[in-house]
């Protein structure tokens, strides 16, 4: 309960303080109360869909996905207000202590005009992260790009010069809202007609049923070579308050179930077998292994039990501190590991060639692309679906098509 006081505390503050922008630039008292009215609603909605309205087991509707979404589109332009307007007060600050010192009276060091100014440039600032956030629920959560990635690698097999993969992770189609668009995605995976289509977790946010509506769809995915997966945190219903513990085991049984029914290979700690030509590949697949608080159900050695040492090995592991904390120094070496979990915070900048920032990379090292590290890559899928804040903005959903190629000096 505290925590709430202090986050109510803390939001009136903001409110309070970046008010005082849109007061230095207008007087027109309709503006001042449409700031507060408002305000006031993605509040009060808030409130209402995370306090007050109870759900099924305690999880994320539509609707109060939404009412998190607007208070964050609420939020992130006040704060930038915050930051520009209290440095020019901090500025301020001894210009003020000063006179009160000196008993000086005059309004020497205040300047309304500089101050207009200042709450011209903030709110034009603070414009970018509100529009950048409103486009994303808007539209951005479903602009999907293809991003592909050639790797080369000494040892690969000669058969498998060329051999496409295609990744996709972090679909949870709890938070799906558009039938059309997702059926788009869909087909935009099959047209990259890969060998193997390999997905690293997190179908749904917390229940199986939550993936009944898509199973048709999701059932038309191709790939020549067979289609193959993982589990990922919120696959194990690990954030649903179960009425018993069996019945968290039933669903996980039924999420396993849906998983085969439109395809899907899953993979929990065991391996298999990709054969081209005489040669092969070790697919090798972890349940959920995360850092911190995250479930440790991925056993490594357990999952590469049944393979050489000398085969050339793809780890499908859901959280890329796995590859940081167990996979890179393991006596095996895993030539590519795939991972998603981060989702790039669903929110950044990324400028190919110039500059790829998002906050999650004060979370985790490894957060959205390709990493090498001791001979051995990593591909974190920016994810294909979206959790919480319901769009994306700056990282969008992603479909990896990574080609496998043989070193010149070996081919």
């Amino acid at each position: 309960m505290l925590r709430w006081v202090i986050f109510f505390a803390l939001y009136i503050f903001l409110d309070w303080y970046a008010f005082k922008a849109f007061k230095s630039i207008t007087k027109h008292r309709f503006i001042y109360w449409l700031y507060w009215m408002l305000s006031a609603l993605v509040l009060g909605n808030f409130v209402y869909e995370i306090l007050l309205n109870p759900s099924h087991l305690k999880v994320l509707t539509h609707s109060k996905s939404y009412a998190l979404g607007f208070l964050l589109v609420a939020l992130a332009p006040k704060l930038i207000l915050l930051i520009i307007l209290g440095f020019e007060d901090l500025v301020r600050l001894p210009q003020g202590a000063y006179r009160f010192y000196k008993k000086d009276k005059t309004e020497l060091g205040y300047f309304p005009a500089r101050r207009a100014f200042i709450s011209k440039i903030a709110i034009g600032l603070a414009a970018i992260p509100f529009a950048g956030l409103l486009y994303g629920m808007y539209k951005g959560k479903y602009d999907f790009r293809v991003l592909k990635y050639t790797l080369t690698f000494d040892d690969l097999p000669d058969a498998f010069d060329g051999y496409k993969i295609t990744q996709i992770s972090d679909i949870h189609s709890g938070s799906f809202d558009d039938r059309e668009k997702i059926e788009y995605a869909i087909d935009l995976i099959n047209e990259q007609q890969s060998d193997v289509l390999l997905f690293t977790g997190d179908m749904v946010n917390n229940v199986s049923s939550e993936m009944d509506p898509w199973k048709e769809t999701f059932g038309r995915l191709k790939a020549k070579d067979g289609k193959f997966s993982v589990l990922g945190n919120h696959d194990y219903g690990d954030y649903v308050e179960w009425d018993s513990e069996a019945e968290k085991e039933q669903n996980l049984d039924e999420l396993k179930a849906i998983q085969k029914e439109i395809g899907f290979d899953l993979i929990l700690n065991d391996n298999r077998f990709l054969e081209k030509g005489g040669d092969r590949i070790a697919l090798v697949g972890v349940e959920n292994w995360g850092r911190g608080h995250f479930k440790k159900a991925g056993d490594l050695k357990q999952a590469a039990s049944k393979i050489d040492a000398k085969d050339f090995k793809i780890l499908m592991s859901h959280d890329p501190s796995h590859w940081e904390d167990q996979v890179i120094d393991d006596d095996y070496l895993y030539h590519l590991t795939l991972s998603g979990h981060t989702h790039g915070m669903q929110f950044g900048i990324e400028i190919p060639g110039w500059i790829k920032w998002s906050p999650i990379k004060w979370r985790y090292k490894y957060w959205a692309g390709i990493y090498k590290e001791k001979g051995q890559f990593i591909n974190v899928n920016r994810g294909f679906g979206f959790l919480g804040y319901p769009g994306r903005a700056g990282i969008w959903p992603e479909i990896s098509v990574i080609e496998l190629k043989k070193s010149p000096k070996n081919a």
